[in-house]
This record gives C-alpha cells, sequence and structure tokens, in this order.
C-alpha cells in the first residue's frame, strides 16, 4: 500500500484530486492538519467525484499525532517515509521504494517545514523542472510520484488491461 500525506493541504480541490487518485490506486490517504478547509466542503467532494467510498482516510490534528500513530502502528515506517521537496538533491524516479512507502507532501504556498525536511534527510526528493518554476501543483505532482510508486511494483492490484477498443468501421 502506497501512504499520501499531505501537511496542512490549503486547496479543497488539490486534496479532492488526490483522493480520486487514492483511489484509484487503493492508496491510504493522511491528512494533517491544521487544513485550510473543512474535509466536509463541497469542492473537496466535487473534486473526489464519487471515489471517496474507495478512500482510506485518516487525519491527524498536527506533525506529532501523526509522528506518533505512525510510530505506534506501523514499525519502520520512518525508513520507508520520502518528503517532497524542490530543495532536494535526489530525484523522485531515483529511488528503489520499498513495500508500503509514505510519500510527504507540504502545504501549496509553502512546502514542507525545514523541520521534517531535516529530519527526512536522504529521503528528501524532488521532481525535475525547469529553472525558474517554482513547482508543480500539489495534485499533479502526488499523481506523479504515486504512480512511479504503482509502476516500481508492476501495478500490482491494479487492472493493467481494458477492454479491446472496437472501431466503428469507419
Amino acid at each position: 500500500m502506497i501512504h499520501l500525506v499531505l501537511h496542512e493541504p490549503e486547496i479543497p480541490q488539490n486534496t479532492g484530486n488526490i483522493a480520486r487518485t487514492c483511489g484509484v490506486l487503493g492508496a491510504k490517504l493522511h491528512l494533517i492538519g491544521p487544513l485550510g478547509f473543512s474535509i466536509d466542503e463541497k469542492s473537496v467532494k466535487r473534486a473526489g467525484l464519487d471515489y471517496w467510498h474507495l478512500v482510506d482516510l485518516e487525519e491527524y490534528n498536527s506533525w506529532e499525532d501523526f509522528f506518533r500513530s505512525c510510530s505506534e502502528n506501523d514499525p519502520g515506517w520512518e525508513e520507508r517515509t520520502f518528503c517532497l521537496t524542490t530543495k532536494a538533491r535526489y530525484r523522485y524516479d531515483q529511488i528503489p521504494y520499498p513495500d508500503s512507502p509514505y510519500l510527504v507532501f507540504g502545504k501549496e504556498t509553502k512546502g514542507l517545514p525545514v523541520e521534517i525536511l531535516q529530519w527526512a534527510g536522504s529521503r528528501a526528493i524532488r521532481i525535475p523542472m525547469r529553472s525558474g518554476a517554482r513547482s508543480l501543483n500539489l495534485s499533479n505532482a502526488v499523481a506523479i510520484c504515486a504512480f512511479e510508486v504503482a509502476r516500481q511494483n508492476d501495478f500490482e492490484g491494479l487492472q493493467i488491461e481494458g477492454p479491446s477498443y472496437q472501431t466503428s468501421g469507419r
């Protein structure tokens, strides 16, 4: 299982889109507050469409609550945790992801706090971008990284082939 962790997300539509990605991949969504919106907001629900019933969601009041919960319930989680930042040395696609990785993303306007990035150390990773570009949209960054983890695991548990496309004969 992939764990997608959003630290203090601010934009409800991004979180809704990420919830949809979680539903499609079977990933667990961890929301660390304070959130910049209510999870019940119409825009969050609308962006997630009808995928919310597929989402395994955990909410935490703070990074400390998240850290405590993971430490109590998932031994070894720290070594499987990668923090996304534009300031990292290593690329997201250079990592051989372990089973059940945690991918941690920061808020849209500020990214992750320096304390969390220092904690991550060499487990801080980045998505390459053009020089002068500030960052990607949060939901796009999450999808890129989550699907890289899925790809490395040969899309285990996902429907690989769709129904055949039939042309109309025109």
